[in-house]
């Protein structure tokens, strides 16, 4: 996102209420525009993107510019939703940053292989949610230009 530009949308997958809680403070720090929007796992990631249950206005389900990915969640898991994102020719451009506690090679090989574009071991304290989210902030939003971004 250039400056003077609309906030960038930013989807949050993520089970757990309180890490959904702190990646919003983290956020809230960033000095650039973002609308953080959650959900709490792939069911709900998938019907957010596609506007469909209880997301289906498209205008309580805007597209994102980024996706934040936790892997392990119920319903439907991280790899699985990522899957379906990458295999969707209406989603595949948005990028999908795996962000997560698993720190097994298993995961980072099999979720880069399903199409993420990074895979970030998600911090432990607050201090350190802040810092990832200043620099996933700096580079996909105001160094990178994204597909939707570029679609405008």
């Amino acid at each position: 996102m250039k400056d003077g530009a609309t906030p960038v949308i930013l989807l949050l997958a993520d089970d757990d209420p309180d890490d959904r809680e702190m990646t919003r403070i983290a956020f809230n720090k960033v000095p650039f525009p973002i609308q953080l929007y959650t959900v709490g796992d792939g069911e709900e990631l998938l019907e957010f993107l596609r506007h469909t249950g209880k997301f289906a206005p498209p205008a309580l389900s805007p597209t994102p510019g980024l996706i934040l990915l936790d892997l392990n969640m119920p319903r439907k898991d991280g790899r699985e939703a990522l899957m379906e994102i990458k295999a969707d020719r209406a989603l595949r451009r948005i990028p999908v940053v795996v962000m997560t506690t698993s720190t097994a090679e298993t995961d980072i090989f099999r979720t880069y292989d399903l199409g993420s574009n990074s895979y970030i071991s998600k911090p432990v304290t607050q201090a350190g949610l802040i810092e990832v989210a200043m620099a996933l902030g700096r580079y996909w939003f105001k160094i990178v230009t994204l597909p939707e971004a570029s679609s405008r």
